[in-house]
């Protein structure tokens, strides 16, 4: 006869649920084809979707140009509210503090340029521009 409990302590979280459940990913299969990537390490060391994680274990976590060094605290299979799952890690100083000048950084740049104008072109400005490149 087992409790809740002790099916609890035994039981393993694979390293992409854990991503997906402390809300660093939209779905799992983000998750899991992050980690496939090599864009999360566990303790320094590149790891498969199905790596099992422990707590005390540092990851570091790289989403687009942001780069995340977590300490995990907490282990959770289920997607919960945004509160509960920051309960779930800690984020080391080093890395929030390279976090946000990347930030200030990326809100310092001049912006791509765009299409001046306003939504598609019209039949007129299509034969026009058709003309111009040469194709009719």
């Amino acid at each position: 006869m087992t409790t809740k409990n002790a099916l609890a302590a035994d039981e393993k979280f694979r390293i992409d649920k854990w991503l997906f459940a402390a809300r660093f990913y939209k779905t799992r299969s983000q998750a899991a084809d992050a980690v496939e990537c090599g864009q999360v390490q566990i303790n320094g060391m590149r790891a498969k979707p199905s790596r099992n994680l422990n707590e005390g274990d540092l990851l570091s976590i790289r989403i687009g140009p942001y780069h995340h060094q977590v300490k995990v605290l907490a282990l959770s299979g289920q997607r919960r509210s945004a509160t509960e799952a920051h309960l779930l890690y800690q984020e080391t100083e080093e890395s929030q503090q390279a976090r946000e000048a990347l930030a200030e950084n990326l809100k310092s740049q001049q912006p791509l340029p765009r299409y001046a104008g306003k939504g598609r072109p019209t039949k007129r400005t299509r034969r026009d521009l058709d003309r111009f490149i040469g194709d009719k």
